[in-house]
């Protein structure tokens, strides 16, 4: 899809064609509303991401280091990422590259993560506060979207689980 400036190795790694799929949804429930048309920036540099066309089930979280609730829910974010059932994407809004990289050093954050300096996605959305997370089936739409505070590991498993069909 991308890749990060100088490595090669890509920001968000290629859908595999077993989880192209979003086995378990239930659309009754969906929103049925796509995720706003928004390329970004790897964190570390190189290529843009389009939101969009990640081409799996993916849980994509707006963060920044000057968000107390974010600070909280990286954690989690960042145990339930290692699991490898859902791809995980931090997209760090509005905020500085040095305040942003010192929060991905210090909680040491395993999952890929974008650069909206100008909150385009954030705007897009409406401007909720955050930290907000958005669960994405595997062709864009947003079935869930969690704005309600820091989210727990349980939390995003059981919403994974409800919205995505994950195990």
């Amino acid at each position: 899809m991308t890749s990060d400036s100088g490595t090669g190795a890509p920001c968000v790694p290629a859908a595999t064609s077993a989880a192209s799929a979003s086995p378990g949804v239930n659309v009754e429930t969906a929103s049925n509303q796509k995720v706003p048309d928004v390329a970004l920036a790897c964190f570390a540099g190189g290529d843009k991401v389009e939101i969009g066309e990640l081409h799996r089930p993916a849980i994509v979280n707006l963060w920044a280091s000057w968000c107390a609730p974010c600070r909280t829910e990286l954690p989690a974010l960042n145990t339930y990422a290692q699991r490898g059932t859902v791809l995980v994407l931090g997209v760090n809004t509005e905020d500085s590259r040095t305040g942003a990289g010192s929060i991905v050093d210090d909680l040491k954050l395993g999952f890929p993560n974008l650069y909206d300096r100008e909150g385009k996605l954030h705007k897009a959305l409406g401007s909720l506060p955050m930290p907000v997370t958005l669960f994405l089936t595997a062709d864009g739409t947003v079935v869930y979207t969690h704005r309600a505070g820091a989210l727990d590991t349980a939390g995003f498993e059981r919403i994974a689980r409800e919205y995505l069909g994950a195990p």
